[in-house]
């Protein structure tokens, strides 16, 4: 018998959804029936993803969220109970990539990778997870990355900010079932997907030789491509479902075979 996701019903908070892998969840969770508030620092790019999933005939709205500001979380989660009467699901998924050796990374560079990829987690952690106890529980999934597993070189913040993700949610996810609380925390885990971070991936390189270190992405994948944002958004919505309801702490990797070499 084949069982389908239903998440009619639910509201989802999902961070960094004006493009990339946040827009596609977005899009996910809604086709699901879930109602979606679309949370972004640029809140142009958070509206059209709103439009385009009510233009689709689901539930949405735009919120204009720095991550790094609790005051807006508490916003954010203010505008989801307040327009759809719950909230269920939180994807944590705003973040950004840096791509420097070791000797060119400013304290400040550190330091916003920081803020962003760990602060913005822990703080969507906090701001949200009695909100989803008291709606009924439900899941909150985080976004860390291979990077997360393995270094790589000219990665160093990024890899540490990613690292800590991992082992928050592991923490978290113990934390919150030992005080009872009906919330699930899970992280996962991308290998190399086209999206625009992937261009910082890229930067730096000359024009002539940029296919050929895109091949050398690709190489890296055993499945023979990169990730696509629907590969991560597919996981994101097993992860945000009764599906997976006997999982928390867990880091589902989504890599295409990386990390398995």
């Amino acid at each position: 018998m084949t069982q389908t996701i239903d998440l009619s019903g639910r509201a989802a908070l999902v961070t960094g959804a004006g493009s990339g892998i946040g827009r596609k969840t977005a899009h996910v969770l809604a086709d699901a029936g879930a109602s979606i508030a679309c949370t972004d620092v640029n809140l142009g790019t958070a509206e059209e993803t709103a439009a385009a999933i009510k233009d689709a005939g689901g539930e949405a709205i735009a919120i204009a969220h720095d991550v790094v500001e609790e005051a807006q979380w508490a916003n954010a989660v203010n505008a989801t109970t307040e327009a759809f009467g719950n909230l269920r699901i939180m994807v944590n998924n705003a973040g950004i990539e840096l791509v420097k050796t070791i000797d060119q990374i400013s304290t400040d560079d550190f330091r916003r990778v920081m803020d962003i990829n760990v602060l913005g987690v822990f703080l969507g952690i906090q701001a949200c997870a009695d909100a989803i106890h008291n709606s009924g529980g439900g899941s909150i999934i985080n976004l860390s990355s291979v990077a997360g597993l393995i270094g790589a070189p000219r990665q160093a913040a990024y890899c540490a900010s990613k690292g800590a993700v991992r082992l928050m949610t592991k923490a978290t996810a113990l934390e919150l079932a030992g005080l009872g609380k009906q919330v699930r925390v899970n992280s996962v885990h991308p290998g190399i997907i086209e999206t625009p971070m992937m261009d910082d991936l890229i930067q730096g390189v000359p024009e002539e030789e940029r296919e050929a270190r895109i091949a050398q992405m690709h190489a890296r994948h055993p499945i023979g491509r990169l990730g696509q944002p629907l590969d991560i958004a597919n996981a994101i919505l097993f992860l945000a479902s009764d599906m997976s309801d006997f999982m928390t702490g867990s880091e589902v990797v989504v890599d295409g075979g990386l990390t398995a070499n």
